[in-house]
């Protein structure tokens, strides 16, 4: 029962995120000379644009109740856009690549400043204390997210959002090959999460160790009401 609640609290601000980081590639792409995404419908908010069954709905719910509510892994439906449209495809390729990590990070510090938001009014109304601790733990989680979904999305793995930087800086050939890599790599991402957990806990070390310090931040603003002292131990 704990893991469902815990669930039904990680649940929105997963999926904001996720819109979030799909949204920004596509708001970029726009900017950069490329309407396709607009075209189509998907440069929305409206999550049923952006949901995936698979990545969306089942995958996180697996890894969620699969490690005991200690991780929840997934992805909206990747925003289509046509590189070949932009006004410069290298630097256009980048920017709209980086976009959704941009978006995540802001996202994060949005936050840190609800968290402290909230903490302030709870301790000018006291009679809030639970409400203001739950919307707490939410954020608190959309802070944990948003660092783990841009230090991942940076993997240098096709097609995530890193590889799009590591394969300009390769020589032709070797980047043409690399690029094909994209095929496989929903299988790459998945096997590094179910078979390689030394591999892929050595890549998030920063990511942790920010989450670590934005944790110590916003830490004497958190309010000690029944859900943060249920879902944070």
């Amino acid at each position: 029962m704990d893991d469902f609640k815990k669930f039904l609290l990680v649940a929105p601000v997963l999926l904001l995120s996720m819109v979030a980081h799909e949204y920004a590639h596509g708001f970029a792409a726009l900017k950069q000379g490329d309407d396709t995404a607009e075209s189509l419908g998907r440069l929305t908010w409206n999550p049923l644009k952006h949901i995936d069954p698979w990545l969306t709905i089942v995958m996180p719910l697996v890894t969620f109740f699969g490690s005991g509510g200690s991780m929840a892994f997934g992805g909206a439906k990747p925003v289509p856009v046509d590189p070949t449209r932009y006004a410069n495809y290298v630097r256009g390729d980048i920017i709209v690549s980086l976009a959704g990590i941009a978006a995540n990070i802001l996202l994060a510090a949005l936050f840190m400043l609800v968290i402290v938001g909230l903490g302030l009014l709870g301790r000018v109304a006291p009679a809030l204390t639970d409400t203001v601790a739950l919307l707490q733990v939410m954020t608190l989680y959309g802070i944990w997210i948003n660092v783990i979904l841009a230090w991942f999305n940076l993997m240098p793995i096709p097609p995530l959002d890193g590889s799009h930087v590591i394969k300009h800086l390769l020589p032709g050939r070797i980047a043409i090959a690399y690029q094909r890599l994209s095929r496989f790599g929903l299988l790459i991402v998945l096997a590094l999460v179910s078979f390689a957990q030394p591999v892929l806990s050595a890549w998030m070390m920063p990511a942790r160790w920010l989450i670590g310090h934005v944790t110590t931040i916003v830490l004497p603003y958190l309010s000690l009401g029944r859900w943060s002292e249920m879902l944070l131990s």
